[in-house]
């Protein structure tokens, strides 16, 4: 007799998390927790009912948001907990940056450290009152489980109401008066000599063994590496350089560099880059992108042009949505098991390679014993002296990325966030530029048309997130900074008028509505909804801080425009921000290549002519492909009509296409011969001009 078929297990109903696009809180959609988006309908329920707030922000790849939510959030009896005291809020800590900013900073001011998953507790007022990060379902190693947790917590707003809404005062004015200390004092730019002093701090902080800085956890620093080419060639620092270079090799032959499919992980968790915690994120990639692609046009190393052209090939082949947007991440499990689509055992490779398989193994550090957990987390270990883009290794890397294409893959993060787009589009640009690789470039041209599209407002102004048709949140200010960065870069990278244009007008919008009359930028709009405090951090972190991108937007279109209130804008903010930048350049690398811009003696091409020319491809060859972040570019074979400064009142010579070589808007003899140009970019700042 046939076994009866199973019976269905009944769908878990779903919480108010089910109408949301991101990701994250989809996760959470059939939680028993009866979890609430961040709303005005949530905090009034709060205020409604006297009850505290239960605050979890994190993120779709965290890999301890998950385990918190397998423990906890999924547990009836805890949730029943929290919804009979509580009103429990969660939140997309990549959808709404202001929100963790402000309460991260209150859990980093209550228990000196902070991360993800956080839980904060809030007064119904939304003022944070005690907090920390993962909580397990059991007590153990010094933690209290997050029942006793909240327990504890219900019992102090119950009995103790006095000291908790006090406690929360002291915690919001300690916020607030955050904000005010990180503006700095500064009025004048310092002297060019506090840069070789950030270079001087940047070595002695430098691990020499093992490439970059600092110990275990060890993560990418690409912003300060981008700062060391710069005083590469600025200045000719060569210390700078090999500091550079170092980093760039360490990190591209560790675990943490896909040795297969190109790309990067969030972070190494020892100190030799070799086992990474496995979540892959649109930002670090960008970033790191950008960076190997320019020092691929500073040193013409060929290793740093394939790790280039491997994490612009991971964006567009696992990152890219449909639309040509790209999505936010991958997540560090599979399965629930981190890192098992990476991980290798011996006999599996063998099994693959064949014949191939001594030569890879021994180039990629393959043992039966594995080198973590008894698996194989692939690392450069040996260079047998074939390129790396060609010859055995590079095919059995192709087997051996078709072969792990076939195995689960880890979930993937589909929202669309402005600001991340903006530092691939970027990237994406410049790549394409300095690599010689069109493809890039349209891919920079397509997340740039879909993402304006997407999330850009009839008035100018931006959302955050873009997923399912919808455009969510209010665009914030690394929103329009590092969208407009991405945009300027795909203007040198095409010479389309759009671009600029489209960077001009959120440019405008920054100034408008970020502007502090003190000097600087808040982190959100002047009506943006109202929170406990206008955030305003100006630290870089994983990412530019929107305040040092936004000196940055500004210096370059006063390169453009020479226009006087974007330089003195820029230079404001700088002011502020230069002291505590050389004297901690890690958390703060991004002002430094502001500052350093801000320095510089910057150089403005002009070039008219018709770019379907041979004589003005051979001008514009001259230029495209170097790195030289001093200077900009500007092209047109109709320049009254152009909408650039820069080019206005520029003609051709003699019916010739010409380079017009300026600083600050003083301009040299326009020239049409490659050579004269090459010359003309050679004479030193100061020169007479005619």
């Amino acid at each position: 007799m046939p076994e009866s078929p199973p019976i269905p297990t009944p769908a878990r109903p779903t919480n108010r998390l089910a109408g949301e696009t991101s990701p994250y809180l989809l996760q959470h959609a059939h939680n028993p927790v009866d979890w609430w988006p961040w709303s005005p309908d949530a905090l009034a329920r709060a205020r409604e009912l006297d009850r505290p707030i239960f605050l979890s922000i994190g993120y779709a790849a965290c890999h301890w948001c998950h385990v918190m939510e397998r423990e906890s959030f999924e547990d009836e009896a805890t949730a029943g907990y929290l919804n009979d005291h509580f009103i429990a809020i969660k939140v997309d800590r990549e959808e709404r940056p202001d929100l963790d900013q402000l309460y991260m900073s209150a859990v980093q001011a209550m228990t000196g450290a902070g991360g993800w998953p956080m839980s904060v507790f809030l007064t119904p007022q939304g003022r944070p009152f005690y907090g920390g990060t993962y909580f397990p379902d059991q007590p153990g190693h010094g933690m209290p489980s997050f029942r006793q947790v909240l327990e504890g917590v219900e019992r102090a707003f119950r009995e103790d109401r006095a000291g908790v809404d006090a406690a929360g005062i002291r915690l919001v004015d300690a916020i607030v008066d955050h904000t005010r200390v990180t503006r700095g004092d500064g009025s004048t730019l310092p002297a060019a000599s506090s840069l070789d002093g950030a270079v001087a701090a940047l070595e002695a902080s430098f691990d020499a063994h093992n490439g970059g800085w600092g110990r275990a956890p060890k993560f990418p620093q690409a912003m300060a590496i981008e700062f060391l080419l710069r005083r590469s060639v600025l200045a000719g620092d060569t210390r700078a350089l090999a500091i550079a270079r170092r980093s760039l090799d360490a990190m591209a032959d560790g675990g943490i560099h896909d040795q297969l499919g190109g790309g990067f992980h969030r972070y190494a968790t020892d100190a030799a880059w070799l086992v990474p915690h496995f979540e892959q994120m649109l930002y670090d990639n960008a970033q790191l992108a950008r960076v190997y692609a320019a020092a691929w046009a500073v040193t013409q190393d060929a290793r740093y042009r394939d790790v280039a052209a491997g994490t612009c090939d991971y964006l567009i082949r696992e990152l890219r949505r449909p639309d040509g947007t790209f999505a936010a991440s991958q997540d560090a499990d599979t399965d629930g098991v981190e890192g098992a689509t990476f991980t290798w055992r011996a006999d599996e490779i063998r099994e693959v390679l064949g014949d191939q398989a001594p030569a890879f193994e021994a180039a990629y550090g393959v043992t039966d014993g594995g080198n973590w957990e008894g698996v194989t987390i692939l690392s450069r270990v040996a260079s047998p002296g074939d390129d790396a883009s060609e010859g055995p290794l590079a095919e059995a890397r192709e087997r051996l990325l078709a072969h792990r294409s076939r195995r689960p893959q880890p979930a993937r993060d589909d929202k669309a966030l402005a600001a991340w787009n903006g530092l691939a589009i970027g990237a994406l640009a410049d790549a394409g530029r300095y690599l010689e690789q069109p493809r890039y470039v349209e891919a920079a041209t397509a997340a740039a048309t879909a993402i304006l599209a997407g999330l850009r407002d009839a008035d100018g102004r931006l959302g955050r997130s873009w997923k399912d048709g919808r455009a969510t949140g209010q665009g914030v200010l690394e929103d329009y900074t590092h969208l407009a960065d991405g945009l300027l870069a795909l203007y040198e990278a095409t010479f389309d008028e759009r671009w600029f244009t489209t960077a001009r007008e959120l440019a405008d919008v920054v100034i408008a509505r970020f502007g502090d009359p003190a000097g600087g930028f808040h982190d959100v709009a002047d009506d943006h909804e109202a929170l406990v405090a206008r955030p305003r951090d100006i630290q870089d972190n994983a990412t530019p801080s929107g305040s040092s991108m936004a000196a940055r937007v500004l210096l370059r279109l006063a390169a453009l425009t020479g226009d006087g209130t974007d330089r003195s804008q820029a230079e404001r903010a700088i002011a502020q921000a230069a002291d505590v930048a050389v004297r901690y350049p890690t958390a703060f690398a991004n002002w430094l290549s502001a500052l350093d811009s801000a320095l510089a003696d910057s150089v403005e091409i002009a070039i008219v002519g018709d770019r379907a020319s041979a004589e003005t491809r051979a001008l514009l060859a001259v230029v495209w492909h170097d790195y030289q972040p001093n200077r900009v570019l500007a092209v047109s074979g109709d320049p009254d009509a152009s909408g650039i400064p820069l080019l206005r009142g520029r003609t051709l010579v003699e019916g010739r296409p010409a380079a017009y070589v300026c600083r600050r808007f003083a301009c040299r003899r326009p020239v049409s011969e490659p050579g004269d140009l090459r010359r003309e970019l050679e004479i030193p700042a100061g020169a007479d001009h005619g």
